[in-house]
This record gives structure tokens, C-alpha cells and sequence, in this order.
């Protein structure tokens, strides 16, 4: 699609086709140099590891505009390592971090007409997979793959933006479970996750609480994103026993919560139970599309639980603000977390 026929200003989270994207492939135990091409379609073979055995990873991240009109990248060099540890538990070949971060800065370069304004809340999402394309019959790693990396202009993943999200918690359905891919940002973690996400949408929610697969009490994610909430004056998350991504967001949320606003911050087991006292005062979610978003309500059978009269928490915000504003260089980025392109 040409660049000047978006409107960036009423972009949602859907694919629109951008002119580039970076392909390498990985044949005889290497990677070859890789190489920008136009956007488009690939061969595959029908026997391919990734279509027969789902062997494939991904990462999510953002380019985004400063008012100054310089494009950022936040943490990139965290979705490198991220990727590698997810291919590592896909036995899939690693990427070199530095071939990686520089092949990422070429495709966003390439594709720079796509960023959406600065005053559009806008990024260029940028959507870095691997696959293993080689083809193969019995269940085992493929010997040949194929890294990609594409990217979308686009606005908020929720529509409802930072007015808050009402979310459902199943106990119907998990999204993983001890000493399976939780922590892996593969391709098998999402398919299974469409359903109970189209089921509580036609309820009217924006997403679902999951929660652990051995108790059926402890949060987990929401949906695709990290969970966090007030309780008891401090901020808490669920702590990661392999069935959580460790989000990048969620790591640099921490951080800031830490040191920029002065909180304790736990990472413990987080009773859904827990929501609907009054000890917990606010819950939001966060991630890379995700950002972070207010968590307006939870519900779960007939209980439901509104934070904060249904608006951002006063906690929520500030995390928000500084989150973003580092983001956009529109504050001091003290901790080096901004990476110009």
C-alpha cells in the first residue's frame, strides 16, 4: 500500500502492507548474509517442519517517531536475546544479537514512510519470525530455515486505548503450563489462544485472564500481554516459572516502578482472588502492542470487580507517562534503553 494513502491519525492493529523486508537463510549449519527485498510472497514446501510440526518463533516490537522527528527503537537488543532463547528451546539456530539489531535497523530505514506521525500515537510494528522451512516427515528439528522480518503501521492493539479494557477470567481454558513453551514466544503458544479470546469477546470483553494450569487460581497473562496490579501498596506481577513470557515491557515496567516512583515491586504467585479485595486498588496489562492498558473490570461467573471507578489508576498513569515519554524521547532515557535508527 503507498504510504501517503494511510490514515495515520485512525490506524487499528491490522496488517497493511508495507514495500520491504529483510529475508536470510540458514542451509548447510549457517546463515548466508541476508538481503532486503520487496514485500511478498514465498515458496514453501508442503512438507516444511513449520506447517507439518509448528517449529517457528517470533518477536514484536515498535519503531516509533520523536517530536524531533528521530526514529527509536526501545530495547532492541532485549528481542534479540529474547528470540535466541526462544529458538534455543525450538532447537532452532540462534541469530547472531548483532546481525540481528542491524538487519532490524534496515528494514525500519527501508520502510521509514510507513512510521505514523508523532502526535498520531502511532509506531511501525515490526514483526521479526523464524521458521523452519525445511521439509521433513518424522517429528524432529528441520535442517534448513528462513528469518524474516516485516513491518505494519499501526495504532493501540485495544481499541479502548488508555481508557481501560473489561476483561473475563477462564477457568475453562489455560494458555500453558510447567515445562512446556510458555516462556518461548513460539507460534504454538497463539493458535490456542484464539478460541477462549473469540468467546469472551462475543461476550463483550476485550480479552481473558488466564490462569496457572495446576491450580486454576494463580494469573498468568492477559491473553497476549503481562499483568500487573496494585495490592497492598506495592506493585505486583506474576512471578515466571516457565510459563510466562518475560516481557520486555513488563521488565522495564519494574524498573521504573522501582526506581522512578519509588514502590516495591513483587513478583509472587497473584490469586485471582485477590482482585476483588479491597487491597488491590488498580490492574493493568503490558506488552509491546499492549503498552500499557488500564484494566477497567475483571469478571469472573457473577463476581466483577471495577478498579478505580473505571478510570486509569493514578499508578497505571504514571508508569504510562514515563514508559512512553522515554519511548518518544520525551523524557530523559537515564537508563539507555532508546536506540536510534
Amino acid at each position: 500500500m503507498d504510504a501517503n494513502e494511510i490514515d495515520y491519525y485512525s490506524l487499528g492493529f491490522n496488517f497493511i502492507e508495507t514495500k520491504t523486508m529483510f529475508i536470510s537463510d540458514y542451509k548447510n549449519g549457517e546463515w548466508d548474509e541476508g538481503r532486503l527485498v520487496p514485500f511478498g510472497n514465498f515458496e514453501i514446501s508442503p512438507a516444511a517442519c513449520i506447517l507439518n510440526y509448528g517449529q517457528g518463533i517470533f518477536e514484536g516490537m515498535k519503531a516509533l517517531r520523536t517530536k524531533k522527528g528521530e526514529i527509536t527503537l526501545f530495547r532492541p537488543e532485549e528481542n534479540a536475546k529474547r528470540f535466541n532463547n526462544s529458538a534455543e528451546r525450538m532447537l532452532m539456530p540462534n541469530y547472531d544479537t548483532e546481525n540481528f539489531l542491524k538487519a532490524i535497523k534496515r528494514v525500519v530505514k527501508a520502510n521509514e514512510e510507513y512510521i505514523p506521525p508523532y502526535d498520531s500515537n502511532g509506531a511501525l510494528y515490526i514483526r521479526p519470525l523464524m521458521i523452519g522451512n525445511g521439509p521433513i516427515v518424522g517429528v524432529k528439528p528441520a535442517y534448513e530455515y528462513k528469518f524474516i522480518i516485516f513491518t505494519v503501521p499501526v495504532g493501540p492493539y485495544f481499541p479502548e486505548g488508555f481508557t481501560g479494557v473489561d476483561l473475563e477470567i477462564t477457568k475453562e481454558y489455560t494458555r500453558a503450563a510447567p515445562g512446556g513453551t510458555g516462556a518461548a514466544k513460539t507460534c504454538c503458544n497463539y493458535a490456542g489462544s484464539m478460541l477462549p479470546a473469540k468467546l469472551t469477546k462475543e461476550k463483550g470483553f476485550a480479552q481473558v485472564i488466564f490462569l496457572d494450569a495446576v491450580n486454576m487460581e494463580y494469573i498468568e497473562e492477559v491473553g497476549t500481554a503481562n499483568f500487573f496490579a496494585m495490592i497492598n501498596g506495592n506493585l505486583a506481577t506474576p512471578k515466571s516459572i516457565g510459563t510466562i513470557l518475560p516481557g520486555i515491557i513488563r521488565k522495564s515496567i519494574m524498573i521504573l516502578a522501582s526506581k522512578k516512583l519509588d514502590l516495591k515491586v513483587e513478583e509472587r504467585d497473584i490469586s485471582y482472588k485477590e482482585l476483588f479485595k479491597d487491597s488491590c486498588t488498580e490492574a493493568f496489562c503490558s506488552g509491546t502492542a499492549a503498552v500499557i492498558t488500564p484494566i477497567k473490570s475483571v469478571v469472573i461467573d457473577d463476581n466483577k470487580r471495577i478498579f478505580s471507578e473505571g478510570e486509569p489508576g493514578e499508578i497505571t498513569r504514571k508508569l504510562y507517562e514515563l514508559l512512553t515519554g522515554i519511548q518518544r524521547l520525551d523524557i530523559e532515557d537515564e537508563f539507555n534503553w532508546v536506540v536510534k535508527v
